[in-house]
């Protein structure tokens, strides 16, 4: 059982580390308030075609691990119940 928790623990400090470093890589996607008083649409190919980007991999991986993360923290804080 305690090499079950250092695996998983050490996994977790990876996950962590990971998710840190694409959350401070990533850049800012809120377009502000002139895009939403002038009504600017997304219906353009880029606004399509974000997943095949850059930042939609840095998006999708950081959604990836943080949803480990929380699996993570479920099962260690089930483990070191026992």
């Amino acid at each position: 059982m305690q090499v079950l928790k250092t695996v998983l623990m050490v996994i977790y400090f990876i996950v962590c580390l990971a998710i840190i470093i694409l959350a401070m890589l990533q850049s800012k996607q809120d377009e502000g308030l002139s895009a939403t008083i002038t009504g600017s649409s997304s219906n353009n190919f880029f606004e399509k075609n974000k997943g095949n980007t850059k930042e939609g991999r840095q998006k999708r991986w950081t959604i990836i691990l943080g949803i480990i993360l929380i699996i993570l923290c479920i099962s260690l804080g089930t483990i070191y119940t026992l």
